[in-house]
């Protein structure tokens, strides 16, 4: 059996089975998710193929203790099913699951914004990370922009070289956007590091950083989603808010790692159903019903 890896960040915080429904033409199909090592399996019927997919916890879109573990964790063991593939898919931290895919210990990345020709990697000496991954189709994804504290006057006016020389805080192995992430990789912004959503705010609040990047809605729910207590969570919250303008809108995609056999074959089963899903509007009624369901 070809093993495919697709990796996701794992929690104690887990359920016996996980139930997936989608739409194909007029048939309604339901795949169950099983505990399996440290994730979770979707099987698919006579497949003799199974994906090991990693992701992280990034609510509101994924996460190991969401409603649903959130619409992109349904939409992606949906999107797999449906074109006939197995799928283990396993929570890890971000950086190691990068590291995995690109290291072709794992099969799929995911999700993941666009990643530019020319982006290094962090893991494989003198290689870009197009060289190491495979980009699928785009799904739904969300805008990026700049978190700033609370009451300071906006610094981002609509062009990224306004901000050059500023402490930017970014988390270490996201993808923003092509232009940002360029001029970050020419060292034109004076870059603090966080490990995840939640320390990159922290950062902000402590005055660590200028300005933190990302997805709004992410980095705000990383807090209302954290372990801390509920007045720390007030006070970080108080202390942050968008930046008027943001940098652009970002889908999501899936990234398959070139080492994984037949990848070119299995990247297009992935856009075949992708490209059905959109068409047919099951994904954005996935979506919908999902984060209806959830509030």
């Amino acid at each position: 059996m070809r093993v495919l890896l697709i990796l996701f960040l794992f929690s104690p915080f887990c359920f016996a089975q996980v139930p997936v429904t989608y739409m194909q033409g007029d048939t309604s199909h339901t795949v169950i998710g099983e505990r399996y090592k440290s994730g979770y399996l979707f099987s698919a019927p006579n497949s003799t193929k199974t994906i090991h997919v990693v992701t992280e916890d990034w609510p509101p879109y994924i996460g190991n203790k969401l409603c649903n573990k959130g619409w992109v964790y349904q939409f992606s063991a949906a999107i797999f099913n449906s074109a006939g593939y197995s799928v283990y898919i396993e929570f890890v931290p971000w950086a190691r699951a990068v590291r995995a895919v690109e290291l072709g210990k794992a099969d799929i990345l995911m999700p993941e914004y666009y990643i530019e020709d020319t982006a290094p990697s962090d893991y494989v000496p003198n290689q870009t990370r197009r060289k190491l991954l495979g980009l699928s189709n785009a799904f739904e994804g969300g805008n990026i922009g700049f978190l700033k504290r609370k009451g300071e006057p906006d610094r981002f006016n609509g062009n990224l070289k306004s901000l050059k020389g500023s402490r930017i805080g970014v988390v270490r192995g996201y993808q923003n956007t092509p232009e940002f992430d360029a001029m970050m990789d020419n060292d034109e912004f004076i870059i603090i590091n966080a490990v995840d959503d939640l320390q990159l705010v922290k950062l902000l609040a402590a005055k660590r950083v200028d300005l933190i990047i990302g997805d709004p809605s992410v980095l705000i729910y990383s807090v209302k989603y954290s372990n801390l207590s509920d007045s720390a969570k007030q006070s970080l919250l108080s202390a942050i808010e968008p930046e008027t303008t943001a940098i652009q809108y970002n889908p999501l995609y899936f990234a398959i790692s070139k080492s994984t056999t037949d990848w070119l074959g299995i990247l297009e089963d992935i856009n075949t159903a992708l490209y059905k899903f959109k068409n047919s509007g099951e994904t954005l009624r996935l979506k919908n019903t999902l984060l209806n369901e959830c509030g």
